[in-house]
C-alpha cells in the first residue's frame, strides 16, 4: 500500500478538524482541504501520514491523490516559513504604464494609452509591491501568488493589434 509521511519542521503548527489541516507559521496560516472519502491523513506526533482508502473501486483514485496531497502540505508548510515570490517587470515603449494595488485588486493605467484601466484579482493573502518597473508578488501559499501574478499577465494581454509590434506588458522576470 501506497502511504506518504511528512515529517513536520520546526516553527510549524498543525491542526486537524475534520477533513482540513490548518497550517500555521511565523508568516501566516494555511488551510488545506482534502477528500476524506479518497484519502486518510493522521496526524501523529510531529509527522502526517497521508494513506489511500481502502477501497477496490476507489483504489486508483486514492493512489494517485496521495502524492498530490503530500506535496500541497509540503508546500503549505514551506510557505508559512518562508515566503513564494513572483518577480515581474512592467514593459512600455510610449505610454507610461502605473500599476498599484488596492481593494484586493491590480489596477494597470494607462496599458497602450487606453483610457480604461485594466484590472488584475489578488487571490487569497498575496501582497503586491511595485518599485519603478518592478513588481514583486509574494505570500505564503504556492497557489495564490502564481494565479495572482497569472491574473496580472492575462489583464496585459494584447487584444485587437499585432502582439509582435505592440510589445508592451507586465512579463515575469528572470530570477537569478
Amino acid at each position: 500500500m501506497i502511504f506518504m509521511e511528512i515529517k513536520v519542521p520546526e516553527g510549524v503548527k498543525i491542526e486537524q478538524k475534520a477533513n482540513r489541516l490548518d497550517i500555521k507559521g511565523k508568516l501566516g496560516s494555511n488551510m488545506l482541504a482534502y477528500n476524506d472519502s479518497l484519502l486518510n491523513v493522521r496526524l501523529e506526533g510531529d509527522t502526517i501520514k497521508v494513506e489511500p482508502v481502502e477501497s477496490k473501486k476507489l483504489a486508483k483514485k486514492s493512489a494517485n491523490l496521495v502524492n498530490t496531497v503530500a506535496k500541497e502540505i509540503r508546500n503549505n508548510m514551506k510557505g508559512v516559513n518562508e515566503y513564494y515570490e513572483k518577480m515581474m517587470t512592467m514593459v512600455f515603449v510610449h505610454f507610461p504604464t502605473t500599476v498599484e494595488a488596492k481593494d484586493g485588486k491590480v489596477v494597470i493605467k494607462n496599458l497602450f494609452g487606453e483610457r480604461s484601466s485594466r484590472m488584475a484579482r489578488i487571490m487569497g493573502d498575496v501582497k503586491i509591491e511595485v518599485k519603478g518597473q518592478s513588481i514583486r508578488v509574494y505570500g505564503t501559499s504556492l497557489e495564490d501568488v502564481s494565479q495572482t501574478a497569472a491574473n496580472i499577465r492575462g489583464a496585459c494581454r494584447v487584444r485587437h493589434k499585432d502582439s509582435r509590434i505592440f510589445q508592451d506588458g507586465i512579463y515575469y522576470a528572470l530570477e537569478e
